[in-house]
C-alpha cells in the first residue's frame, strides 16, 4: 500500500525518503545506488524499499466512501 513510516526490523524511520528514492530511479539510477545516495546502509531498511509494492491506486477505488 504505502511505504511504513518505520523500519519493521530496526525501527529506523524511513518514509521520508520515498519521494527522493522514486525520483532517483526515475531518472535511470539503479536501485541499489539510488538507496546509497539516499543513506541506508542497512540492509533492513533497504528491503523495505526494494520489496514495497505500490498498490494504493489499485485499491483507492475500493475504498469506503467518506461519510
Amino acid at each position: 500500500m504505502i511505504i511504513p513510516v518505520r523500519c519493521f526490523s530496526c525501527g529506523a524511520v524511513i518514509a521520508h525518503k520515498w519521494e527522493e528514492f522514486n525520483e532517483k530511479v526515475a531518472e535511470g539510477i539503479e536501485v541499489s545506488d539510488a538507496l546509497d545516495q539516499v543513506g541506508f546502509s542497512r540492509y533492513c531498511c533497504r528491503r523495505m524499499y526494494i520489496g514495497h509494492l505500490d498498490l494504493i491506486q489499485e485499491v483507492a477505488p475500493f475504498s469506503a466512501p467518506s461519510q
